[in-house]
């Protein structure tokens, strides 16, 4: 597999993946090259516009140049070429699950009765929380304009937000998370491997797992640690928990909320999440750092994998991964990227502080096969082809 076949990468199939028909799959991979044309079609041509005649006209109009990204966007936002894109980008956004939600909906009876089956042969446990408070930043609004949030539930024991999440993330991605989704997770192990060969975690906990898809590869990486998942969100859970029994990995998934987990003092070696900061608010940011050093063992690490702060970015590109704040209900994507995040990390009392990047999984294995780099230069997926992570470590 080349570089440039990663696009058409199909997705891995599991026994809770919804089964399209003919007709469902047309439209889904219709959602998905649309999403590839914005991205390789439409959004490269957002600099020249810019250069050519936007940053020019703000420059006449206000004596200076833009100075951020904030001026970027007020000058872009009057631009037609960019009116085009936004709107394409949004309208794909929209379609890419619309066409997850009939196959679902035809076949929901099937998934949840699959799920209960998968799960009950499983010996790792499930909990879901009865009158479990989930977090106003994740239900007031729905999130990557996803129909319902990720915490909507249809009836009981329902797992159809974690179906429509699995699916829509793939065809969102565009395959470039890989054939599971996981191309995250599987680039921190990845990263723990090459730079700490010598650690052995035991109990690993990853935070806001959703389905799971950056949770198993940390099982598959360390399968002597005990691996546990959790997430605010039921329907995500019960999927997550089908998914790895069907994929035959023993994961617990617990309803729990990444700034209060109720796990004990001292308890894990490693806590990951996988683009979950972002999701999340200024105030629950900071709770989740405390709580990540409460519940690691001394020595223990904290990894936070998401995209690089705003301040290792120049405003342009900024200004691109800033539209997630502003056309795909994202609030606090932009907001995230300001924060000194490894001010909040030494704050909560972690030492060794740092960003590193962690090489895609999946561009390392299609270099590997012969393939060349993916050409990128602004956009959703890993600048530069890498993740950027957040590195903390809690003193012996």
């Amino acid at each position: 597999m080349t570089a440039g076949t990663l696009g058409i990468v199909r997705q891995a199939e599991h026994p809770v993946l919804p089964k399209p028909t003919h007709d469902e799959r047309a439209r889904q991979e219709f959602a998905r090259s649309l999403k590839g044309f914005v991205q390789q079609g439409l959004l490269p041509g957002l600099g020249p516009v810019f250069q050519g005649r936007v940053g020019p006209a703000f420059a006449r109009a206000h004596g200076r140049p833009p100075a951020d990204r904030h001026d970027i966007r007020r000058g872009m936002v009057e631009d037609p070429y960019f009116q085009h894109y936004a709107a394409t980008n949004r309208i794909a956004q929209e379609l890419l699950w619309e066409s997850v939600l009939d196959s679902i909906e035809r076949q929901w009876s099937a998934l949840n009765a699959r799920a209960a089956q998968l799960s009950a042969r499983a010996t790792a446990p499930l909990e879901i929380a009865a009158g479990f408070d989930v977090p106003r930043y994740v239900t007031a609004i729905d999130i990557h304009c996803m129909p319902g949030g990720y915490a909507a539930e249809a009836g009981p024991d329902d797992v159809a937000a974690g179906a429509l999440y699995d699916r829509g993330v793939f065809l969102y991605a565009m395959g470039f998370m890989g054939p599971f989704n996981d191309d995250m997770g599987r680039s921190v192990v990845n990263w723990l491997k090459r730079h700490l060969p010598d650690f052995r975690p035991q109990r690993i906990l990853d935070l806001g797992c959703t389905v799971g898809h950056s949770t198993l590869p940390y099982k598959e990486g360390f399968p002597e640690a005990e691996v546990t998942g959790i997430d605010v969100a039921a329907p995500q859970l019960r999927y997550a928990h089908a998914r790895a029994a069907g994929l035959g990995l023993e994961v617990a998934f617990r309803q729990r909320n990444a700034e209060a987990t109720g796990f004990p003092d001292d308890h894990f070696d490693l806590v990951v999440s996988h683009i979950l900061l972002h999701e999340t608010s200024g105030k629950a940011m900071p709770r989740i750092f405390h709580e990540c050093f409460r519940i690691l063992k001394p020595g223990g690490l904290m990894i936070h994998a998401d995209l690089p702060p705003f301040d290792l970015m120049d405003p342009f590109a900024q200004f691109i991964l800033d539209n997630e704040t502003w056309y795909n209900n994202e609030p606090f994507w932009g907001a995230m990227r300001d924060v000194d995040q490894p001010a909040l990390a030494r704050a909560a009392g972690f030492v060794d502080v740092r960003f590193d990047t962690a090489p895609m999984a999946i561009l390392e294995a299609a270099g590997a096969a012969g393939g060349a780099e993916r050409e990128f230069v602004a956009g959703e997926f890993a600048p530069g082809g890498g993740w950027e992570i957040l590195v903390g470590r809690k003193p012996e």
